[in-house]
């Protein structure tokens, strides 16, 4: 398996029971090691263009750089590898401006974004809006992201609960987004990786239908077959009301092979 690391990948999108068609798109690649999930907004079709564009453009980028970063087999430092997801969004957030730009129908389009690159016993996760990323590991399942919301600075400040904040009219105004501004604030973290850990990547239509204890009941009852898993998340957000589109991306470390370093590797890799 290429960059040293076994994933066993599923997903699924979904329009849900009330909008008329599907503004997210989703873009896997167990072989290279990542993952894609925008989710779009705009009138008419802009949100549907805005997604595909930023899943396209940051799908191509990988592929295009990955094999150029590792084709010497080495481990690449951290910087190296968040520089690459960074650019990938970047990239994607130039070219939904350019075709708003040159289509006026496309004027205010823009979308979600989150991303995971395996690499070894490494997750590069980087994301923009309220698009999600959580954890399975021993049981326990956990959001690894924070959304880019009003909703979540209201409960940062203190001026809402948690609680509070599930029945709160304002759930789905996002602070950032891909393609509405020329730079893009790209929120970059790492995260170390076990084999059995499973990654759940999802659009803010299964989150808002599914309590957390919902999916981690679901995600624990069929972990061990992802694509039940994910159907069944799909299933019981529609039957909660399928208010927005619904994706998912379920990714499960199957093996990590972490190849040992020199001394001059590992100095190499501090001065990178």
């Amino acid at each position: 398996m290429a960059y040293h690391v076994s994933l066993e990948c599923v997903a699924k999108t979904d329009t849900g029971m009330v909008r008329s068609h599907n503004e997210d798109f989703i873009a896997v690649s167990a072989e290279h090691g990542f993952v894609i999930l925008a989710d779009g907004m705009g009138g008419y079709s802009a949100g549907e263009v805005a997604s595909s564009i930023a899943a396209t453009v940051v799908q191509e980028t990988l592929e295009e750089r990955l094999p150029l970063q590792f084709k010497e087999g080495g481990r690449q430092s951290d910087r190296q590898l968040q520089q690459l997801v960074q650019q990938a969004v970047a990239r994607a957030n130039a070219s939904i401006i350019d075709a708003a730009e040159n289509e006026p129908q496309f004027h205010g389009m823009g979308t979600t974004v989150v991303v995971g690159l395996f690499q070894q016993d490494r997750l590069i996760l980087a994301h923009v809006g309220d698009s999600r990323a959580y954890r399975l590991r021993d049981g326990e399942l956990v959001q690894i992201t924070r959304d880019h919301s009003l909703l979540q600075e209201q409960i940062d400040a203190g001026l809402i609960t948690p609680e509070a904040a599930l029945l709160s009219p304002n759930r789905n105004l996002i602070t950032r987004a891909v393609g509405v501004d020329h730079e893009v604030d790209i929120e970059v973290h790492e995260h170390i990786t076990k084999p059995g850990d499973i990654y759940l990547l999802c659009s803010d239509g299964l989150s808002d239908m599914l309590s957390h204890e919902e999916i981690t009941a679901t995600l624990k009852d069929f972990g061990a077959d992802l694509e039940s898993a994910c159907g069944t998340l799909i299933q019981r957000a529609n039957m909660h009301g399928g208010k927005d589109n619904i994706s998912v991306i379920l990714a499960k470390v199957v093996a990590v092979d972490v190849k040992s370093e020199s001394l001059l590797d590992r100095v190499l890799k501090w001065v990178r």
